[in-house]
């Protein structure tokens, strides 16, 4: 969270581009790929009146680029999300395979790591009750694969978040994953500022404001007492994801401030992002942290105010792509 409660992608301060470097996706999500060029910047001279309109108008769009969410789209920029097989069976151990395709179809194989890995995949179902955060595994022929736990039936997209190698920016792709069985819908679960997680307590402070740029603190504690030997997760402090209900959009929020290289402890109890988020309506925050050599997880649900949301259009159809097999790992 280029990961990701691109899931590349990401507006100002430590920028949760629903969309750069976790992934920038349109709203349409019909699947297809965003055709426009992308713009590229002259300097060395004073640049004509129609040359400062053409970058007056270049800055308004990458402005613009960066307050649309991730995730939304199965292809962008020319990339393609393919999974292997989007229909299995919920309950049944399942090994998740994918590929990342490029503009002429062939499997991407080089990439930019972020937060330590070449890629980040995030899996939740479409009620956000669950979600998980895998680092799969990557065969040479480009073919990705994780096992992945789907203990509910129901509809759960996957996010892949990444930066290719041939690429300054980040995206983040999203296709709908199919788990057969009997299905029990459940509301949004509902939350406080206030949630207990595997014995520690972490409680949420701050606020989000529809297109404006807003601080979330979460604090860890355990037994009553702050912790303050949190140890770093994929090179800082915590990993934070957010998913707007009712489409899923993703976005992908850094942590304030860098850990140096290499580093033992990660500090705390506090663990601060900064994200903005695109509309009012609800959203799923979920916290990584990594403390005596284990991840936990931590969700909480953020109302937002303002606009909610548009209401979700019917997903894109995935395209199954044929794969090889690989070997691979959840973290």
């Amino acid at each position: 969270m280029n990961t990701a409660l691109k899931i590349a992608a990401f507006a100002t301060g430590v920028t949760t581009a629903f969309g750069a470097a976790y992934g920038v996706g349109h709203l349409t999500g019909d699947g297809t790929p965003d055709p426009r060029p992308a713009s590229a910047a002259h300097a060395g001279h004073t640049p004509a009146p129609a040359a400062t309109d053409a970058a007056a108008a270049a800055a308004a769009a990458a402005a613009a680029a960066e307050q649309r969410p991730g995730g939304l789209q199965v292809s962008e920029r020319g990339y393609t999300l393919a999974l292997e097989n989007p229909f299995v069976t919920a309950g049944a151990p399942t090994e998740l395979r994918f590929r990342i395709l490029g503009a002429d179809g062939r499997p991407v194989t080089d990439y930019r790591p972020a937060h330590e890995k070449d890629l980040h995949l995030i899996v939740a179902p479409r009620d956000l009750a669950t979600f998980q955060h895998l680092h799969p595994v990557r065969a040479a022929d480009g073919t990705w694969s994780a096992p992945v736990a789907l203990p509910a039936a129901g509809d759960y997209r996957v996010f892949a978040d990444f930066t290719p190698a041939a690429d300054a920016e980040g995206l983040t792709l999203g296709a709908d994953l199919h788990a057969a069985g009997e299905l029990r819908p459940a509301p949004l679960p509902g939350t406080g500022r206030t949630v207990t997680v595997d014995g520690y307590t972490v409680t949420l402070d701050g606020e989000l404001t529809p297109g404006r740029a807003g601080r979330l603190t979460l604090s860890v504690g355990r037994d009553g007492r702050p912790v303050t030997d949190l140890q770093p997760y994929l090179g800082a402090a915590g990993h934070l994801v957010a998913l707007r209900a009712g489409d899923l959009a993703y976005l992908h929020v850094h942590p304030d401030g860098q850990l140096p290289e290499g580093a033992a402890t990660a500090g705390g109890p506090a663990i601060t992002f900064t994200t903005t988020a695109p509309s009012g309506g609800e959203y799923r925050l979920f916290l990584d942290f990594r403390h005596e050599g284990t991840v936990h997880t931590a969700a909480f649900t953020l109302p937002v105010g303002g606009a909610p949301a548009p209401a979700p259009e019917a997903p894109a159809p995935t395209t199954a792509t044929a794969g090889h097999d690989a070997a691979g790992h959840r973290h």
